[in-house]
């Protein structure tokens, strides 16, 4: 009995010690890697975790969860890495001396942007490597998972779109007036790639994040289409989803401008005549360019004299309309500009400026703008300009 006893004793004590001990030694980092410091770079790497769709590649978007020293050697660890169950995105960051942020992302040239959106999931340990002063450009992970590999894959799309388009896109966002059509253009074969590869990749995770790189500011006034788009697909997939839910609500249809594929508002329109006409009544036979312009819009003044007027004189016999609609608030100003431009065709306003009821009916708040319109109304296309407008219509008009 006695034996039995002390046996019973010697085993709990080895197995206390050990469970001691083992919870005690150092366990592999869950993320870790090395970063190559650059002169004015804070030697150390942040963990910033986005709380919604909307904080995702924003600046100063999202709450910090952890950081980590960069040592001598270049190599940091983090120690209080969140572990999800199911893989949830993060974004590894770094800053420059003097920032008082740990989440400031700049983002306004991609190839020098301070951060990496990564997925984390609890027993999937991540080793990465990066350079400081152009982190995106230089991230990589050691055998990527296969959502972690389509993020290199989104980030590579984007540094090369940029790159080909770096000349014509203005670091701050903002064109010259004159520039603003080409600026449009450069902007929009930027964000194809990027909207191509939200349509395409089978995860949620990296269609999110390039949903967020075709803009960071939010503004999908241009492209309200990828949001509904988006939010059908993935809304199918997964209905209770949090981040899909926040998509959808992004991509309301009842906040976005009229669609592709959508009919559009048979609006009574105040005419230049005095007349008021229903907007329906006035398409053409084939095709109709509804152009939304003002006379103090250089851009726009450009496009009557150069594309619109001769695509009028070329095609109005074959079935082309053109219906200018402005939102001047001077008749005089409005006026004259219709006749010095030449622009020959039906023209309306309200003449209320941009407190329009007819952009309110379309869901716009910039212009230029137009929409392309079959004989029934439905929307064909969307704020082509230049040489794709002339194509589209003679393409159409054949």
């Amino acid at each position: 009995m006695f034996f039995r006893k002390t046996t019973v004793l010697m085993a709990a004590t080895l197995l206390l010690s050990c469970a001691n001990r083992c919870s005690t030694q150092p366990t592999a980092p869950h993320l870790a890697g090395r970063l190559a410091l650059s002169e004015g770079w804070r030697p150390t790497v942040y963990l910033v975790q986005p709380r919604s769709f909307a904080e995702i590649a924003t600046n100063f978007g999202g709450v910090p969860v952890d950081s980590a020293h960069v040592g001598p050697d270049g190599r940091f660890a983090f120690a209080h890495v969140p572990q999800p169950g199911a893989p949830a995105l993060f974004q590894i960051c770094v800053q420059r001396t003097g920032s008082r942020f740990p989440n400031q992302l700049l983002d306004d040239d991609p190839t020098l942007a301070n951060y990496f959106p990564v997925l984390l999931q609890k027993g999937a340990p991540l080793e990465v490597s990066a350079v400081a002063d152009s982190l995106q450009a230089t991230f990589s992970i050691q055998s990527p998972g296969p959502e972690n590999r389509a993020l290199l894959r989104l980030r590579d799309l984007r540094h090369r779109a940029f790159r080909a388009e770096k000349h014509l896109l203005a670091a701050d966002g903002h064109a010259a007036e004159t520039a603003l059509l080409e600026h449009e253009a450069a902007l929009r074969r930027f964000q194809s790639p990027l909207m191509d590869f939200a349509d395409s990749t089978a995860w949620l995770w990296p269609a999110l994040v390039a949903v967020r790189w075709v803009s960071p500011a939010g503004d999908y006034e241009r492209v309200p289409e990828l949001l509904v788009g988006q939010c059908q697909r993935w809304h199918t997939k997964f209905p209770e989803n949090q981040w899909v839910e926040q998509l959808c609500r992004t991509g309301s249809r009842d906040k976005l401008p009229v669609l592709v594929g959508d009919i559009i508002p048979d609006f009574p329109l105040p005419m230049a005549d005095g007349a008021t006409l229903p907007l329906r009544g006035l398409l053409g036979q084939k095709l109709t360019v509804l152009d939304i312009w003002a006379s103090w819009c250089a851009p726009c003044r450009r496009e009557n004299r150069e594309l619109l007027a001769p695509l009028w004189a070329q095609h109005r016999a074959s079935g082309l309309q053109i219906i200018g609609y402005s939102i001047d608030s001077s008749p005089a100003a409005w006026r004259a500009a219709i006749a010095k431009d030449g622009a020959a065709w039906p023209h309306a306003s309200h003449l209320t400026g941009d407190s329009t009821p007819f952009l309110d009916t379309l869901r716009l708040t910039t212009i230029p703008a137009n929409f392309i319109l079959d004989a029934q109304g439905k929307v064909l296309a969307k704020n082509l300009h230049g040489a794709a407008l002339r194509a589209f219509v003679a393409e159409h008009l054949r």
